[in-house]
């Protein structure tokens, strides 16, 4: 399990915590009505742009940036070429009921139990993966916009706070405080999109990434396990080949491409 999320997570609050703490009391930085206009107003105005149901279903999705066991090319490698040796010498068949520890690699080795043409393995399986990239792309795309979303609503919190303390000048020692509270809906507005929102999605999106490429990687197997192809060529076909180099340039590219909208 891939825990570098949840890690970065706990060390990027328990750092905001621990300089809060030093520099004050933390109760200082606990506003109701500013957590209420940028959690609430973030809330609100991205849901504003989809569906209820891909709402909920984006934290879902979300849990995978924290919680995703990521299966090693390699491995999966190693478990196709032995199926497939099992295939070639005892029949597609003696494959029924064995232990595949990989869920889109047991689904493709079922549908060839089933008995179903290469062709339309071939196309269930894609559409298998094209849905997985569009549930992945929904979600990293939300957190995307609540990333912008969070420090505007932090901004309109300001404001509001700004209005009411200029509003109400004839006590200067109330300004202080005043103001204070007015910022704190900009930090909280930051807290959200920089050390939650933006990088789960960034994180989403590499998640994504990587987990078409098994898939690529098993539908090629797939296909070659039940055309009978030898197990010796069938991981040095062009299109294999191609998918386990593509696996190290995309993550150089999508992490530079990160690093630069960044900058």
């Amino acid at each position: 399990m891939d825990i570098a999320t949840l890690v970065g997570f706990i060390l990027a609050y328990v750092i905001i915590a621990m300089a809060i703490s030093l520099g004050g009391p933390f109760v200082i930085f606990v506003n109701a009505p500013s957590l209420l206009v940028v959690v609430g107003g973030t809330f609100a105005v991205t849901l504003m742009r989809i569906t209820l149901g891909n709402f909920f279903g984006s934290f879902k999705i979300a849990l995978k940036g924290f919680f995703y066991k990521l299966d090693a090319p390699q491995n999966l490698i190693e478990e196709s070429v032995e199926l497939a040796n099992v295939a070639r010498k005892e029949g597609i068949l003696a494959l029924e009921g064995r232990e595949i520890s990989n869920a889109f690699l047991e689904r493709g080795i079922g549908l060839c139990i089933d008995g179903h043409a290469p062709e339309i393995v071939k196309n269930l399986m894609a559409k298998d993966i094209n849905m997985s990239i569009e549930r992945h792309t929904i979600g990293a795309n939300m957190f995307k916009a609540m990333a912008v979303y969070a420090p505007a609503m932090g901004m309109i919190g300001t404001l509001i706070g700004l209005v009411q303390m200029l509003s109400n000048m004839s006590d200067p020692a109330a300004i202080g405080p005043a103001m204070a509270v007015a910022l704190l809906t900009t930090l909280y507005g930051a807290i959200i999109a920089n050390a939650f929102a933006s990088p789960l999605a960034e994180k989403l999106i590499l998640i994504s990434g990587y987990e078409k490429l098994n898939k690529d990687l098993i539908l090629e197997s797939i296909n070659g396990i039940q055309e009978g192809t030898d197990v010796v060529k069938l991981f040095d076909t062009p299109q294999l080949s191609g998918i386990l180099h593509f696996q190290t340039l995309f993550f150089i590219i999508v992490r530079a491409d990160i690093t630069q909208r960044r900058m």
